[in-house]
């Protein structure tokens, strides 16, 4: 079998030396290309090195020369854009896995998957996409009954995170609006707010430490409750999804694709 050839844009970052040793490890994959922004003080240097491993031949660029199937995006939104231009002007197959995109930037999203193959997807985690799968079956059950159902979700991440609330968050907003009807985003309470309106989903962000991510939805009934919750022990999780989407897309037309088409969900 021959291997997908892949690059990954923000290589040098938290999860882009993760997806560097991951992918190292995987004989179905073979990472030609490791990008960073222009100014970065590691280019040159090799990219198995900086992720922690053996060196695996391939500097840490700020160009894409070289030969690759898929790009997997996992930086920040300047980056994202940059890549998602290669992509778009190339048609290369794309993985976006960075959130917090400007409407511009989710625009060039839709423009390039009308171009090359892209698996755009706020979360490539394999249980937090189960767990989406789960909380819209939730909400098709629960939006007819009778007293009703308040959703509140909280979500819980690394001091460092830019974007709140999390793109995963706002991801299971959407499906649950999309079987229940909810047309208020509420982002956090205070003061007075008066009685919780039914039509409102409520998020909470919460920052803490090096919390990877976790996910609570709350489906809030007269008597009783249901929860479902997701967390992430350490970021392989994102990683490995990236890279399975990866060798998903890498043969795929044209089109816009999530993590339910890679994982058959």
């Amino acid at each position: 079998m021959t291997a997908t050839r892949i690059a990954i844009n923000g290589a040098a970052g938290r999860m882009g030396k993760r997806l560097v040793a991951l992918a190292a490890a995987d004989a179905e994959l073979q990472v030609t290309a490791a990008l960073e922004h222009a100014a970065h003080p590691a280019l040159g240097s090799d990219a198995g090195s900086l992720a922690g491993i053996d060196t695996i031949g391939v500097p840490l660029s700020a160009e894409l020369t070289a030969p690759v199937d898929a790009v997997i995006d996992f930086s920040v939104p300047p980056a994202a854009e940059a890549a998602m231009r290669i992509c778009l002007d190339r048609q290369i197959p794309l993985v976006m896995a960075t959130t917090g995109l400007s409407d511009a930037q989710q625009q060039l999203v839709r423009q390039t998957a009308e171009r090359t193959a892209v698996c755009w997807a706020p979360n490539m985690s394999l249980a937090v996409n189960l767990t989406m799968k789960l909380a819209s079956i939730a909400a098709a059950a629960l939006k007819t009954y009778p007293s009703g159902a308040d959703v509140e979700i909280i979500e819980r991440h690394h001091r460092f995170k830019e974007d709140a609330p999390s793109g995963t968050a706002l991801k299971f907003g959407e499906l649950i609006a999309q079987q229940m009807g909810q047309t208020d985003h509420v982002h956090g309470r205070q003061g007075r707010p008066g009685a919780r309106n039914s039509s409102e989903i409520g998020y909470h962000a919460v920052r803490v430490g090096d919390d990877p991510g976790q996910h609570t939805i709350v489906f809030g009934l007269l008597g009783e409750t249901v929860e479902l919750r997701v967390a992430a022990t350490n970021r392989d999780a994102y990683a490995t999804g990236a890279l399975t989407a990866a060798k998903y897309i890498a043969t795929r037309p044209a089109g816009l694709y999530d993590m339910f088409d890679v994982l058959g969900l």
